[in-house]
């Protein structure tokens, strides 16, 4: 499958003003390569690295150092304009917090990502019920979020982040308020968005702390202090 994402040596450090100016190194020099048809899991402890090396990835984090390309781009060279259109029409981000518009139906909120920049395809609806249902939410199309539970905002999030089918995506803990069976049902969801069921193949990155993640990973990784690895386990 063909390369999505290469990062070359990104780094990130900040600056924190405690008893004098330090740094803090988030994430050690990196190199990653995703890759359609592939999900890759990166595990590792809370404050390991992984959600800023994921930011990064994903447009939302200027690196200290190093470059990242989506599809041969250099991404942080590009205006803010540009880059926020680029992350809408390729990329598709499942955050770890809760992201919901309350003032938007569960249905209106997937289909936000095609009315920021205009109306929604043809379909695009008829492909969010198809979500809702695989992610076990289709009696909650025309609810308002704050009616929601915890797992079924995430769940309606990680609707939204695939509505655009797009070639990217990056989920930072999307199984985090979820028990066993949803669990399960999302991580399908993500395996068959990376090999193209309801498209273009994608490359997936999952940031999770499930032990049983290996069972869907083609690319297990560890983030340990900063610094990405092989995942021996």
């Amino acid at each position: 499958m063909g390369e999505i994402v290469r990062a070359e040596g990104i780094s990130k450090e900040f600056i924190r003003e405690s008893r004098g100016t330090n740094r803090f190194v988030a994430v050690k020099q990196t190199d990653l390569t995703l890759s359609s048809g592939e999900l890759t899991v990166i595990r590792g402890r809370s404050g390991s690295g992984k959600s800023t090396l994921l930011n990064m990835l994903a447009g939302l984090t200027t690196p200290t150092s190093g470059r990242v390309l989506i599809d041969g781009m250099d991404i942080y060279t590009l205006p803010d304009k540009e880059l926020s259109e680029l992350r809408n029409r390729k990329t598709g981000v499942i955050p770890q917090g809760q992201s919901a518009i309350y003032s938007l139906t569960v249905m209106e909120n997937i289909l936000l990502p095609y009315t920021l920049y205009g109306k929604a395809d043809e379909g695009a609806e008829g492909y969010a019920e198809k979500l809702l249902e695989e992610l076990g939410i289709a009696q909650l199309r025309n609810v308002m979020p704050g009616e929601l539970s915890g797992g079924e905002l995430r769940r309606m999030a990680i609707a939204r982040a695939l509505i655009r089918r797009p070639e990217l995506i990056l989920a930072d803990e999307p199984t985090g308020d979820l028990d066993d069976e949803n669990t399960e049902v999302v991580f399908n969801v993500l395996k068959n968005a990376a090999a193209g069921e309801n498209g273009t193949p994608a490359a997936v990155l999952v940031i999770t702390h499930e032990n049983n993640a290996e069972n869907y990973a083609d690319n297990l990784l560890r983030m340990n202090a900063g610094q990405l690895l092989t995942d021996e386990n």
